[in-house]
């Protein structure tokens, strides 16, 4: 059996090497390096993939989040409402623009934003609501929607996990994850679904005014060089990642399948297990694109199952160990245990399993089996 992987980039790499070395040759034989032409190409190619009027590449996912809530004019002390179970990043920019950033609990399936926690939060303050698509799975985005037209909010969409699904509405439509809010964020980290070979992220929007904004924020404020209309940072995508993604993008829905084909091989093998709740799916099969395959251990010992685990050469991680709310650095004397209970309890719980898109039968039957083994 080959070596087990949490992320298999070299395995990946070696079916698209012939076309991503020959990207990556272009850039270098053009010596365009910032802001060439395959970062135009990418820019168009995503904008056709997602039917969204507006790509801003940008140098990382964390970037995309604070521009986009600079170009929205998000004062200090204005409330943002975000998810208490999601990696620092989300409530990190918040943070740093000095908002004030409101966490909230997680609904016990999807692990995604709770709507009647953003219903008790929202108070005058509240000018946004950042969703999460944990894992990789859509999250209420109709709902969020009807809440933010109600309270006249921005939404704003971290679809770092995220690319590629889709979300149906309740009259059977669909769109894709990053493209409903009035913006979105997403990440091109080389282990997300679509990742790069180094740091690189992207903002959506539908939004031209918005759009028009943040192309000069990304841009240290410029439109034309020298002139620096608006304040801005330093946040570009470079060429070398741009012809990367370029390559990888027309594969995107294939690594998604082969991920979700994974995901329901482990949920078959694991389902009906007194101590193991599996993955949900709350929509159709291409709602919930597994970035992770994330376990709950209910009764058991979880940490006992993932040294079990690494000691068998079986890769795992825990997203994410310590709440929002518990962190030194986002401490807050306004937040209540009682305010995220399954937060709390989801920490103690979740692992999880090996999830790329070159996961082989005999790998997955080999995990599944060592986890059944433990908890029997």
């Amino acid at each position: 059996m080959k070596k087990i992987q949490m992320v298999d980039l070299k395995s990946q790499y070696d079916q698209i090497k012939d076309t991503v070395n020959a990207s990556i040759q272009e850039v270098l034989d053009t010596t365009s390096y910032i802001n060439g032409p395959q970062v135009h190409s990418f820019q168009k190619n995503l904008e056709t993939y997602l039917d969204v009027k507006h790509v801003i590449p940008c140098a990382n996912g964390t970037d995309a989040l604070q521009i986009i809530m600079m170009g929205m004019g998000l004062q200090p002390g204005d409330e943002v409402i975000t998810a208490d179970f999601t990696f620092a990043a989300t409530v990190e920019v918040i943070a740093l623009l000095q908002l004030t950033p409101v966490l909230v609990d997680v609904e016990p399936d999807t692990f995604n934003i709770s709507i009647e926690a953003i219903k008790k939060a929202i108070t005058p303050k509240t000018k946004a609501i950042v969703p999460v698509h944990l894992f990789g799975q859509a999250a209420n985005m109709e709902e969020i929607m009807d809440l933010a037209t109600e309270h006249n909010l921005y939404v704003i969409e971290d679809n770092a996990q995220g690319i590629g699904a889709n979300y149906k509405y309740a009259d059977g439509s669909k769109k894709k994850t990053g493209v409903i809010g009035h913006a979105a964020s997403t990440s091109f980290f080389p282990s997300k679904n679509l990742g790069c070979y180094g740091d690189g992220g992207a903002i959506f929007t539908n939004d031209d005014a918005l759009a028009h904004t943040l192309r000069g924020i990304v841009n240290h404020g410029m439109y034309v060089r020298y002139h620096h209309d608006v304040v801005g940072v330093n946040s570009r995508l470079d060429s070398i990642q741009a012809a990367v993604l370029n390559a990888k993008l027309p594969l995107l829905d294939g690594y998604n399948v082969k991920r979700q084909e994974a995901a329901a091989k482990y949920s078959a093998a694991l389902a009906n297990h007194t101590n193991i709740i599996t993955p949900v799916i709350t929509g159709e099969q291409d709602s919930h694109v597994f970035h992770q395959y994330t376990l709950r251990i209910i009764n058991a010992d979880r940490d006992g199952l993932m040294q079990h685990l690494l000691d068998k050469g079986i890769p795992c991680a825990i997203y994410y160990p310590i709440p929002l709310h518990s962190q030194k650095a986002y401490a807050d004397s306004r937040y209540n245990e009682s305010d995220f209970p399954v937060t709390n309890q989801l920490v103690k719980e979740v692992i999880s399993l090996p999830m790329h898109t070159e996961l082989d039968d005999e790998q997955i039957k080999f995990i599944t089996d060592s986890v059944i083994e433990f908890l029997s």
